[in-house]
């Protein structure tokens, strides 16, 4: 199975791939070496963060303490992503926008510079940032949602969603580890898997408001595991790969 891509590639890189018990530096090397690689062939990436065990840290220390909404959870969780954000954009610095995509204004900003910028990147020849950082932008919005959100403003038709993952299945795999995989799935499929309703800390491979997004807007996302750097090669480089299509 294969994928065609443009020269434009959203990204929705799960927390726990950053950062699952601690920061893992050994992983963001082998991701910073990557990411560069491609951008010295002209492509362009968006790539929004997650926040990993920080935010589920925070989020049950509050609920320890006091009795806490979804909304504040989701604000925990924001922040997190945000101070994620941070790090990448501090790795790709001279590559990256210098400003994180922390808000939809900024999404529909950028994809006009996309389109009209003459500032030229210090590694590309072309007329765009090498890397854009985004994170959470507010509650109820998740950052699988966040990635299909900039895909879309950006005139792009899929978003990689690069987590734990390696496919869609039917079931949860840690629980049923027989559970049978896809390699390609409908939207309209998927979501009978998933719940209909977004709670914070809700782990799905593509969340229920971003699947809903995605389907509206005719989108495709593609499933991997995101430390599976050579994988995500073959992706990108339109080879066999491992993972699953909804579209």
């Amino acid at each position: 199975m294969n994928y065609k891509f443009g020269k434009t590639i959203v990204i929705s890189l799960g927390g726990s791939i950053i950062y699952p018990e601690s920061i893992d530096i050994i992983f963001l090397k082998k991701f910073n070496k990557f990411i560069r690689k491609f951008i010295k062939r002209d492509y362009k990436f968006v790539i929004v963060t997650g926040g990993g065990k920080p935010a589920r840290i925070f989020q049950e220390a509050a609920a320890e303490i006091s009795r806490i909404s979804n909304d504040d959870k989701d604000w925990i969780g924001i922040h997190t992503t945000r101070l994620n954000a941070q790090l990448l954009r501090t790795i790709f610095k001279d590559v990256a926008d210098p400003e994180i995509i922390d808000a939809k204004e900024k999404s529909i900003e950028r994809a006009k510079t996309k389109k009209t910028s003459v500032a030229k990147p210090r590694i590309n020849a072309n007329l765009w940032y090498g890397v854009t950082i985004g994170s959470g932008w507010r509650p109820g919005w998740s950052t699988d949602y966040i990635a299909a959100s900039i895909a879309a403003d950006f005139g792009v038709k899929e978003f990689i969603n690069a987590g734990k993952p390696a496919y869609v299945f039917e079931k949860d795999p840690k629980k049923f580890p027989k559970a049978k995989k896809f390699e390609k799935l409908s939207w309209g499929e998927y979501r009978k898997l998933i719940p209909s309703k977004w709670i914070p800390g809700f782990n799905s491979p593509v969340d229920p408001i971003a699947a809903k997004l995605c389907q509206k807007e005719k989108m495709a996302a593609i499933v991997i595991n995101g430390k599976d750097l050579r994988n995500f090669g073959n992706l990108l480089d339109g080879k066999n790969f491992k993972g699953t299509i909804v579209s």
